[in-house]
């Protein structure tokens, strides 16, 4: 799609938008979001994305919109995973439940920056080196192994390498003061858990965005496209997690799925 530096701005800034609604209208007090309440923004921001996409297919045709939602379904299902990864991490650093919207908000939020990043790169890549089809499709092919194995590496532990190096150079604190990421301890300035659960997501999505981009870019070269599909698909899972938090016992097969999702757009890479 050709689209005007206009166009950019206004779609930044309604992303932007929603991130700080979101923020000042359900994460600013801290609370627990019901089940209705999850619901309901959940298939708000859905609707919003769906939205979107209907005016792609308007304005640009019925292949650009075809890529968008096949890239906005996959990044939405590969998300999933994220929500799961987060949940490990908050349940081990014990995160209280009322605080836990604001570290995913972050989480969000610094997945939003870094898959930005990402696809950057992505595109200056693959508009230079046709090779990096093949390094992005054998990354998903290598991640789809990965995810039919029943032990999960560090990446997916809230003691990774990021959390440790920040436990090493910084006096930490054994308990939670609110949702204060500093405190004062024995007299002296502490890094509180808080900060340590927001390092931690940070981190694993760094991880994340190098098997969700390289899915996304399987699908379609459009940075435009790339990009607002990702940034959909990341709006609105705040609301998701308390959704699927009860259903970990019941997903069983959901590693299958996005492994066979992962390992099929590797191979279409790689044969492209």
């Amino acid at each position: 799609m050709d689209v005007s530096p206009l166009g950019w701005g206004l779609t930044i800034a309604g992303i932007v938008g929603l991130l700080v609604f979101d923020f000042y209208f359900h994460v600013r007090k801290a609370h627990v979001p019901t089940l209705r309440e999850s619901a309901i923004w959940s298939a708000l921001y859905v609707g919003i994305a769906i939205a979107f996409g209907l005016g792609v297919l308007v304005v640009g045709g019925p292949t650009p919109g075809g890529e968008y939602f096949a890239g906005y379904i996959t990044e939405k299902a590969l998300s999933v995973d994220n929500l799961f990864v987060f949940l490990i991490i908050m349940t081990s650093f014990r995160v209280p439940r009322e605080d836990q919207q604001k570290v995913l908000l972050f989480g969000i939020a610094f997945a939003l920056v870094a898959r930005t990043g990402f696809i950057l790169l992505g595109a200056a890549l693959i508009n230079s080196f046709a090779w990096v089809f093949y390094l992005f499709g054998l990354i998903l092919v290598l991640t789809a192994g990965n995810m039919l194995k029943s032990d999960h590496d560090d990446s997916e532990t809230a003691d990774n390498v990021v959390v440790r190096l920040a436990r090493r150079f910084m006096h930490t604190t054994d308990y939670y003061d609110g949702d204060k990421l500093f405190t004062i301890h024995d007299g002296k300035r502490a890094m509180t858990p808080m900060l340590l659960v927001m390092v931690a997501i940070g981190g694993t999505d760094i991880l994340f965005a190098l098997d969700s981009i390289p899915a996304i870019f399987g699908l379609t070269q459009d940075t435009y496209l790339v990009f607002t599909a990702v940034a959909f698909s990341l709006l609105g899972l705040r609301q998701l997690f308390f959704l699927i938090e009860g259903l970990l016992d019941r997903l069983i097969y959901l590693s299958y799925g996005l492994a066979a999702i992962l390992a099929f757009i590797g191979v279409k890479l790689i044969l492209h």
